[in-house]
């Protein structure tokens, strides 16, 4: 049976209910049909994201930038996430206006800048491998970024979301995250290798290097991306984009999305607290207790599981066809709930064992030959199931209000908007040298209020099927559509 046709027997496909007629056009075949497929377009983006974010991971997994001296690294990344939070509020405008492939051009180049900002760290033999002036550099180089990542995050969103039917959205997403992960599996993967034998606490020039060339190539990537108006779905459906006359129409389109579908606030506590609880994994766990070799492969295995977890919960659960899309929700919004509280009860019999004062950054760290050392990787395993599928699940609950591209952009913007500014809170805090222990329960807790708080949206908004109304932006007066395909020459 064809993709379209099982979409339709099982009437779930981007239909936007049951009562409206939409108009179905004809995929292109061969090469050209390949090229155009939308999973195709979703796989090219988790490249685009492999090269430059995934990359940015690998770095930021490895605890304190892969340095000894986590302070230069946590107040970049806060730096970063300031920036990030303020510039994700407005990017699904900007979006909007500039197109994914301009944002994705612009957003790859702050990636390249701050690997490049750390090489001047290893250039010092001192101590804390901070060459002088390189922590301010490090510091901007991470300011910089923030605005380039809202571009680029925005962008990945909504073709994410917007491209799939939605019968697929779940899986297309984890065809991202699977992607886009490997880039932090590769990037450990080479931190892992070229400091197997390294009796130092810090990472070398050659693999920032490394480094530095991935991200180069990921800024080339967004220029083989099709023109979102000429894609067709699997099911026949038009993707239409729009285009707003205006940055002030733009600005306005923010607020005509928070009125039109205000149930979307209360996942802001869950966009909050989705990258908060990497400041605990990375730099007061990762970093606090391993050398780093050993670093190097708990990074390489959290990334892995991230693959897998994705795609289990995307495929397996939030796209299983024998049930309706609402009892979807409810299973993927359980599963997450389930993993929050088993991981963080886990986490805190660790976090018991050693603080600031008891484990400082130049004391012996665990290695992997020690005996302790597997159940503690088992965590970071865990970790990565977790957080790939807490991040799929954000994404789809918002694809499940809406196909509209522009919409999906405002609502990208939202989530990396509150994901950034929880990042920016934490990473302040740990670069003050707050303790272990109250980073660790103020992880927990958010990660628990977020849920709890996304429980009546998937209760009252998750519908079966997404209505018209539901597309808020495209029925906005004064919007142009971009002309279809066969209008283009």
């Amino acid at each position: 049976m064809s993709a379209t046709a099982e979409e339709k027997a099982h009437g779930s496909g981007s239909e936007t209910s049951s009562t409206e007629q939409v108009e179905i056009y004809e995929r292109p075949g061969g090469w050209r049909g390949l090229y155009y497929h939308t999973a195709t377009q979703v796989c090219l983006v988790g490249f685009v994201c492999f090269m430059c974010p995934g990359m940015f991971n690998a770095l930021t997994g490895l605890g304190a930038g892969g340095q000894v001296d986590a302070t230069s690294s946590a107040n970049a990344n806060t730096a970063l996430y300031s920036t990030f939070a303020f510039s994700a509020f407005f990017s699904g405008s900007v979006h909007n206006v500039l197109g994914p492939r301009l944002c994705l051009l612009i957003g790859t180049w702050g990636y390249s800048l701050y690997i490049a900002s750390y090489l001047p760290h290893t250039r010092s033999n001192s101590a804390t491998n901070i060459h002088p002036g390189a922590g301010d550099f490090v510091v901007v180089a991470g300011a910089v970024l923030g605005v380039c990542a809202a571009l680029v995050w925005t962008a990945q969103g909504s073709l994410m979301m917007a491209y799939p039917t939605e019968a697929q959205k779940g899986t297309f997403i984890g065809y991202f995250w699977a992607i886009f992960n490997i880039g932090g599996v590769v990037g450990s993967a080479v931190a892992f290798g070229s400091n197997y034998n390294s009796t130092a606490n810090k990472v070398g020039n050659g693999t920032y290097i490394v480094f530095l060339v991935l991200t180069l190539t990921g800024v080339v990537l967004p220029l083989f991306l099709a023109d979102p108006y000429k894609m067709i779905r699997t099911d026949g459906t038009r993707v239409t984009p729009i285009r707003h006359p205006s940055w002030k129409t733009e600005f306005v389109s923010l607020f005509v999305a928070l009125r039109t579908d205000p149930w979307i606030v209360l996942l802001f506590p869950m966009f909050f607290a989705s990258n908060y609880f990497y400041t605990w994994q990375f730099n007061d766990y990762n970093g606090a207790l391993f050398n780093i070799r050993t670093r190097g492969l708990n990074n390489f295995v959290y990334w892995t599981a991230q693959i897998f977890g994705s795609f289990f919960i995307g495929h397996f659960v939030l796209d299983l066809r024998r049930f309706r899309r609402r009892v979807r929700a409810f299973l993927g919004w359980s599963i997450v709930v389930v993993f929050v509280f088993a991981v963080h009860l886990w986490s805190y019999y660790y976090q018991m064992t050693y603080t600031r004062i008891t484990d400082p950054p130049t004391a012996v760290k665990m290695d992997i030959s020690d005996p302790g050392y597997p159940a503690h990787v088992w965590l970071m395993i865990f970790y990565g199931l977790l957080d790939s599928m807490w991040q799929t699940t954000a994404y789809w609950l918002m694809g499940a209000m809406s196909n509209d591209p522009a919409k999906l952009a405002v609502f990208t913007g939202f989530y990396k908007c509150f994901q950034s500014a929880g990042s920016a809170v934490v990473w302040r805090l740990d670069a003050l040298q707050k303790p272990y222990m109250n980073i660790f329960i103020s992880t927990w807790v958010l990660a628990a209020a977020g849920m709890i708080c996304a429980f009546p949206l998937v209760y009252a908004r998750v519908k079966d099927y997404t209505e018209m109304d539901d597309e808020a932006l495209l029925a906005r007066p004064n919007v142009e559509r971009l002309p279809e395909a066969s209008d283009r020459k």
